[in-house]
């Protein structure tokens, strides 16, 4: 969460809060582990504090919500589907913690194997120089290309003015300030001065159909950006353009890698080959074992 002035309760208060809040979600059909996973984060309590009840007796627990502003996001929880990672203002990623609000996609698990395949995509030499994360949301992806390309530079774009001061408290709390460049813009349009220029790209765009969006869980349809969601009718304009406008940026050899829904591969594929720039096509499953991403490469 962004730095603020820490609320003290009391173990009592809190023990009595966990407990009550159990109950609801249990009776909104929303798992109770939800509750100690808020309470591990916001009030730095650790599993086996919860686990054996012994904070009951503290004098007094350091929050980051007052119980009252905690209580009334936890009504929202029930009742208005808030995902809990919005409450807490943050979640886990690799091995980052990532500040999150409304205004930018909440990053998921399998989002991170894109890091893994940027690094066996990409040899020696397109490790380094310029690499981009176009759609970067909360900066998830740049932070982590960051942290495993340490030769590279990173360039974030987003179209969200809001999802970029996001991701740009993340690179600043996390000490990759200097090594990512942020931009507001339109996939490539604002590194439009750096084309044939790029080691490689990286992006996560909006791929569900626009009609589909609707039948989503509650949590994503109410809460989480649309814009970072929908990819047209057939869930595909977003990765069209990419496939259409990144030869223009990439070197010779230059990695091109995104994620996408399951279902798309073939289709994937099958744009990548006709477009004409591409060698090497391959696609890759997530831990569920959906094609989830897409790898290739400028000829």
């Amino acid at each position: 969460m962004v730095e603020q002035q820490l609320k003290v309760v009391s173990g009592l208060e809190l023990w009595q809060w966990r407990k009550t809040a159990i109950q609801a979600a249990i009776a909104a059909d929303i798992s109770p582990m939800e509750v100690d996973w808020l309470l591990l984060t916001i009030a730095n309590l650790d599993r086996l504090a919860l686990r054996l009840e012994s904070f009951k007796t503290w004098q007094q627990i350091p929050m980051e919500l007052s119980l009252t502003a905690l209580e009334q996001l936890w009504q929202r929880r029930l009742h208005e589907h808030l995902p809990v990672q919005y409450i807490a203002g943050t979640t886990a990623w690799r091995k980052f913690q990532l500040a999150v609000s409304p205004a930018v996609l909440i990053p998921r698990p399998e989002t991170e194997i894109l890091i893994d395949l940027a690094v066996v995509a990409a040899n020696n030499e397109m490790k380094a120089g310029h690499w981009a994360d176009l759609g970067t949301g909360s900066g998830a992806i740049s932070i982590g290309l960051a942290e495993v390309l340490t030769n590279a530079t990173i360039h974030a774009v987003d179209i969200s003015p809001a999802a970029l001061a996001v991701a740009q408290i993340n690179a600043e709390n996390l000490g990759f300030g200097e090594r990512i460049q942020f931009y507001h813009g339109s996939w490539w349009q604002p590194l439009e001065s750096l084309k044939g220029q790029f080691s490689g790209m990286i992006s996560n765009p909006p791929y569900i159909p626009s009609d589909t969006i609707l039948t989503l869980q509650p949590e994503v349809v109410k809460h989480e950006p649309h814009l970072a969601l929908d990819g047209g009718v057939d869930g595909l304009d977003y990765i069209r353009h990419l496939i259409n406008v990144s030869p223009d940026y990439l070197r010779p050899g230059g990695v091109w890698l995104i994620e996408m829904m399951a279902g798309q591969a073939e289709i994937v594929r099958e744009l990548l080959e006709n477009n004409g720039s591409y060698g090497n096509i391959s696609i890759h499953a997530d831990l569920a074992g959906i094609e989830r991403f897409a790898v290739a490469y400028k000829k």
